[in-house]
């Protein structure tokens, strides 16, 4: 235990590569995670109805919600701290059993029957009881993540990580043929939060004994807190538009639109989160330096959305194909949503960036009211664009998220300390190179003759790629050397932002 004790100030000159490392570790192995997840998942919508779905993600708002108050939040509080004792790590699991103790008790006994009620669908009760299990294992893995954050270790991470993705596809792909239904949806993430939680415990070997004297750990409540309440709000903004089209819409019609939704937010909920936990440990280590975390910001913008515009542009040009590629003839109901979908997400992707760095520098608060902002401006959006069916959920996003956006950065850049000016320069090059990327794989499209949606969507993707990559070399060359030499390790100065 002394080790947890220490201070993590290694020297300067070596942060860069400790989050180069991280980097590669945490996404590297978060890519070869979702490899294996996708390929099950993919089979599993497949074999499923998206009725199932449909009834999986009315769960998912009562879920969402309380895992908001799980105690992540406390975890970040010591990633935070500059430094922690043997103390702070047992008060630490301690507030997390109590805290996720409650949580399992008030889904099982108080929401999951009121969850029922408000959609008129029995089943979903006891789909939620079951679920409440997933709360057992919270304290399990937030400590060992919080400890291992700390000094950027996440190659042990990355380990437990795979080995939990393997265990939960061939969990979700059994239940699927074993003809479990939507109980095959509740399965697999019990499995992939069990294995994780034995496995982050044993590699951060941080089994200890609890403390419920919680005396001395107000300034890590207080946090946690501050941190919880941002996160509310991002329940509220992020799960209004499912708790109000579950009263609007049947199972089914929830179905399509939670898968499409699933579908274009692959790049910003499956590799941004990875990446933003890096950058949060990484902003914590140079906080007291603004000019510094400023450009470290808008190169993480920079990088980020050179990958994330031609996913979200070529998925708004390919929806049709993508659908039948991917999820079947019975899901072509979702190609509409999924191309609309994907116009929005690029402004989720900078919204999501914004606040690691904000709570890195000691103001979690932001955040907070940025989820408040958020939530006001898209529950409204939502509650019009709910009686245009499926699709007008999907013109909700369009209409409610730049606004967001554009009100989450005008309180967050002062405190990062990077202009918007500096953050458009990041974006454009990525832009411009994706929108001529879209423009010839939509003319080429509109002259391809009728063919199977898969040599269709296999030839759209290469007339992307190459249009994309050749637009870089031409007229953004400093862009690709950047990313060529972090890739070789030699990260060009941070320019003022």
């Amino acid at each position: 235990m002394d080790a947890l004790a220490e201070s993590s100030n290694p020297p300067a000159e070596s942060l860069s590569n400790q989050v180069r490392s991280a980097v590669i570790w945490r996404s590297g192995s978060q890519i070869l995670a979702q490899i294996v997840q996708w390929a099950s998942t993919f089979l599993v919508i497949r074999i499923l109805d998206p009725h199932d779905y449909g009834l999986f993600a009315m769960t998912g708002v009562v879920l969402v919600f309380l895992n908001m108050l799980n105690g992540y939040g406390l975890a970040s509080g010591l990633i935070q701290k500059a430094e922690i004792t043997a103390r702070d790590v047992r008060q630490l699991f301690g507030m997390l059993l109590l805290l996720n103790g409650v949580l399992a008790a008030a889904q099982v006994f108080l929401l999951a029957p009121a969850a029922a009620a408000y959609y008129r669908q029995p089943i979903v009760a006891h789909l939620l009881q079951v679920q409440a299990l997933l709360y057992l294992t919270t304290p399990f893995i937030a400590l060992p993540y919080a400890l291992l954050s700390r000094t950027l270790e996440f190659k042990l991470q990355a380990r437990v990580n795979i080995l939990a993705s393997i265990a939960s596809a061939s969990a979700a792909l059994g239940g699927a043929l074993a003809g479990l239904g939507v109980w095959t949806l509740v399965l697999a993430p019990l499995v992939l939060f069990s294995v994780r939680a034995i496995g982050m415990t044993i590699v951060a070997k941080s089994l200890v004994w609890p403390s419920f004297d919680f005396r001395g750990a107000g300034t890590l409540a207080r946090y946690g807190g501050v941190m919880a309440v941002g996160q509310l709000f991002w329940f509220a903004q992020s799960q209004a538009d499912v708790f109000i089209a579950g009263r609007h819409f049947t199972p089914h019609t929830l179905g399509i639109y939670t898968e499409s939704l699933f579908l274009t937010q692959v790049f910003v909920s499956k590799f941004v989160p990875p990446l933003n936990e890096v950058a949060f440990s990484a902003y914590a280590r140079i906080q007291h330096d603004r000019a510094l975390v400023a450009a470290a910001f808008a190169r993480s913008v920079r990088i980020i959305m050179l990958a994330a515009l031609p996913f979200y542009f070529g998925l708004a040009a390919t929806a049709e194909p993508l659908v039948l590629t991917v999820l079947g003839e019975k899901w072509r109901e979702a190609a509409p949503v999924v191309h609309l979908l994907a116009l929005a997400m690029p402004f989720m992707t900078l919204q999501v960036l914004l606040q690691p760095a904000c709570d890195a520098c000691g103001r979690p608060g932001i955040g907070a009211r940025n989820g408040a902002g958020g939530a006001l401006v898209l529950t409204i959006a939502f509650l019009i664009g709910v009686h245009w069916g499926a699709t007008g959920l999907a013109t909700a996003w369009i209409c409610g998220y730049p606004v967001y956006l554009g009100i989450s950065l005008w309180r967050s850049l002062p405190v990062i300390g990077a202009s918007p000016r500096a953050i458009a320069d990041a974006i454009t090059p990525a832009l411009l190179a994706a929108l001529a990327m879209a423009l010839a794989v939509t003319l080429v499209d509109d002259a391809l003759p009728a063919m199977h949606p898969f040599p269709r969507l296999a030839l759209l993707v290469a007339v992307g790629a190459g249009v994309y990559g050749g637009w870089l070399a031409l007229f953004a060359r400093g862009v690709v050397r950047e990313m060529i030499a972090v890739v070789r390790k030699q990260p060009a100065p941070l320019a003022p932002a």
